[in-house]
């Protein structure tokens, strides 16, 4: 399959960054159906630095999002300015507070929620364009804002999260963490992923079907 995937990062670590299981598994997944991808993150500067062993915030710390997600990417990644929509076939998101909290503010607005600017310049060509879009754990929440209030998509089975999604707009699907929300019409995939998952093999399940949907629907 000569097909180009766009994967979007956003840091390192699911309390602060992209969620490293996630990620990998979509990686691994693109990798195991011999498509293509190159990984993305915007050059900012986290919201926050958490220490994953603490869950605390570490004060006077930063960290950049690019440079943080390099370590997900073994180093092979670009800044987000650098993705032309025209040069691939499809986009995936993996979920982390990080999604919450750099790519939006939804972990600290809620419902009043911002999309960083420079990631709605980029995704919204592949929605005009019809060409897949897939998001996974809390990713799916920008979608309102950030594609259209008409796409269904599903962030498991969170009644607070599900509520802001409806209070922007848009609407939620409840979902099993092994399956998907599919949006034909629009070609938006979405799954639950570590909202719901309790471990690598249920993340996978989820994971793995959105990301083959993703290739099929580029087909």
């Amino acid at each position: 399959m000569n097909k180009n995937v766009a994967v979007v990062l956003a840091g390192c670590g699911y309390l602060d960054g992209s969620e490293i299981y996630e990620t990998t598994l979509t990686l691994l997944r693109l990798d195991q159906l011999k498509i293509p991808f190159t990984c993305f993150a915007p050059d900012i500067e986290q919201h926050d630095v958490i220490d994953h062993r603490t869950e605390q915030a570490m004060q006077g710390e930063t960290r950049n999002v690019l440079t943080e997600s390099a370590r997900l990417a073994r180093g092979n990644i670009e800044a987000l300015d650098a993705l032309d929509p025209e040069q691939f076939d499809a986009i995936i998101v993996p979920g982390g507070f990080g999604a919450a909290k750099n790519l939006c503010d939804f972990a600290i607005s809620g419902d009043s929620i911002t999309v960083l600017p420079e990631l709605v310049e980029k995704v919204r060509p592949f929605f005009e364009a019809k060409k897949p879009i897939g998001l996974m754990c809390i990713a799916p929440v920008m979608v309102p804002k950030m594609l259209s209030g008409s796409v269904p998509v599903t962030i498991g089975d969170d009644a607070s999260i599900a509520g802001a999604i409806s209070s922007m707009g848009g609407l939620h699907r409840s979902c099993s963490v092994d399956n998907i929300v599919v949006d034909h019409e629009h070609r938006v995939v979405t799954t639950p992923a570590y909202l719901l998952a309790e471990n690598l093999d249920e993340a996978s399940k989820g994971i793995f079907k959105l990301v083959d949907k993703v290739a099929e629907l580029m087909r």
